[in-house]
């Protein structure tokens, strides 16, 4: 499909295409055993590029531990022919209808209660995924899976880490840019969960304003949309930014009031409005939390506090200097969970 070769399992029966990215293509099925629809991703040449390989592995490890209604659930990968020498990777997942990018982008009216339901889930699966010790950090519309009813699932954990531990830094890239929080931006390499907040206070202004709210050019533009909106920072509000040039451009920046969010949204609950006041807040040790976030009063009439956090601490070590074979043992070891009648034939 798509000029790409589809070799799984006879059980699945080809459907039609889905997308076509950097990552492979993605097509759906039904499994032909339990009349079940499934997309699969197709990652080709997977060890091509080495970070495309990580990013696999890391998936993998992933989201084999996590279950949770809004997180994307992988159901199978493919048991490949060769263990020593394949090159391309099945992955499996629930199939979905569109992502929160489409419908956003999309004519179709959301009221305040798409808005709620929206945002109740995407905090609902982040608050179990920091609950198991994980940060997204890539949290963006086209990450957010949405099916007809609006259930939302979150997918795309190729950047996710666990949390650091106290001293490690963590100074890769991370997040797409309009949703990038200042202190990556500002190149604070100790962060934490706090990213992932401002990622959804940055959705939540797009579900709210139909576009983004800070869609920055590059990475100075980008800073300077956050202050001409959130206006300038107290001196006290810079103490996390641990670059002296990155506090002296802060510094340098006009002065500015900022822009209410009532006037960037004047259509919004007035309760919308507080919880994205208290998101997305330039200072990270004075952002809400998830947690926070589920209890606010927009929120809290839907919210469940006895919704399970996650009883697992996943571990998701991996070594960034591991060869090829490495890497491909370790998601050899990841695919034999799926089939373990697999592990025999190669012993």
């Amino acid at each position: 499909m798509w000029k790409t070769l589809f070799e799984i399992d006879t059980k699945y029966c080809p459907i039609k295409p889905l997308g076509e990215g950097a990552y492979g293509v993605v097509c759906s099925f039904v499994n032909k055993e339990t009349d079940e629809k499934v997309a699969i991703k197709k990652i080709s040449n997977v060890f091509d590029h080495y970070v495309d390989s990580l990013r696999t592995l890391r998936e993998l490890k992933l989201l084999r531990h996590v279950r949770h209604e809004n997180v994307i659930t992988l159901k199978d990968v493919m048991i490949p022919v060769q263990r020593t020498n394949f090159k391309d990777v099945y992955l499996v997942y629930e199939l979905m209808d569109t992502d929160l990018h489409n419908i956003i982008k999309s004519s179709q009216p959301l009221s305040n209660d798409h808005c709620k339901f929206f945002m109740l889930q995407l905090l609902e699966g982040l608050n179990y995924l920091h609950s198991a010790n994980i940060l997204h950090r890539d949290l963006k519309p086209r990450n957010l899976l949405v099916n007809a009813n609006c259930d939302l699932k979150i997918c795309d954990f190729g950047l996710a880490r666990t949390s650091q531990v106290d001293g490690e830094s963590m100074t890769e890239y991370v997040v797409t840019r309009w949703y990038r929080a200042p202190e990556l931006l500002l190149g604070c390499d100790n962060y934490g969960t706090s990213i992932d907040v401002w990622s959804v206070g940055c959705i939540f202004a797009e579900i709210l304003g139909r576009k983004p709210i800070f869609p920055g050019k590059d990475f100075l533009d980008q800073i300077k949309l956050i202050v001409n909106v959130l206006g300038s920072q107290y001196e006290s509000d810079l103490q996390f930014i641990n670059n002296p040039k990155a506090k002296g451009f802060i510094r340098s920046l006009p002065y500015t009031k900022g822009t209410r969010f009532s006037r960037l949204y004047p259509e919004a609950d007035p309760l919308a409005i507080d919880l994205l006041e208290k998101l997305l807040v330039f200072d990270p040790t004075r952002r809400i939390n998830v947690l926070e976030a589920l209890q606010h009063p927009y929120l809290a009439e839907l919210y469940d506090p006895c919704n399970p956090s996650s009883q697992v601490q996943v571990n998701l070590d991996i070594d960034e200097n591991w060869d090829e074979q490495m890497i491909r043992e370790m998601m050899w070891n990841e695919m034999i969970h799926y089939h373990p009648e697999a592990a025999s034939d190669f012993t």
